[in-house]
């Protein structure tokens, strides 16, 4: 199934995942995730103090627990569904939260 946006509970339901990692797993530092809602893709940025980048965007594939993921490579500066050997990419699951879990590995604070 093709999907051209991602529905509005699904969105809220990604902002409550990324909130909440962002309690757990970075307390009161000056570091977040932060996600782009565009079409059928949620970009997922960490924020470390001033300064912003990208980590990975996830494709909706119709169900909220199949994301497909894409790592952002510097190197080239794209996102790559088919880059499959960085650190993380174990942690890679079809969720918001295995996403999230990877970029930590992938590009660690």
């Amino acid at each position: 199934m093709t999907t051209q946006s991602i529905p509005k509970e699904v969105k809220t339901a990604v902002l409550k995942s990324v909130a909440e990692f962002n309690r757990l797993t970075f307390g009161d530092w000056e570091i977040e995730y932060i996600a782009r809602f565009q079409g059928r893709h949620v970009y997922l940025d960490r924020k470390q103090f001033s300064s912003k980048g990208p980590v990975c965007r996830l494709t909706f594939s119709g169900k909220s627990s199949a994301w497909e993921f894409a790592i952002f490579k510097y190197s080239t500066q794209r996102y790559s569904a088919d880059e499959f050997f960085f650190p993380g990419e174990d942690e890679v699951d079809g969720t918001v939260d295995g996403a999230m879990r990877a970029g930590m590995k992938a590009y660690p604070v």
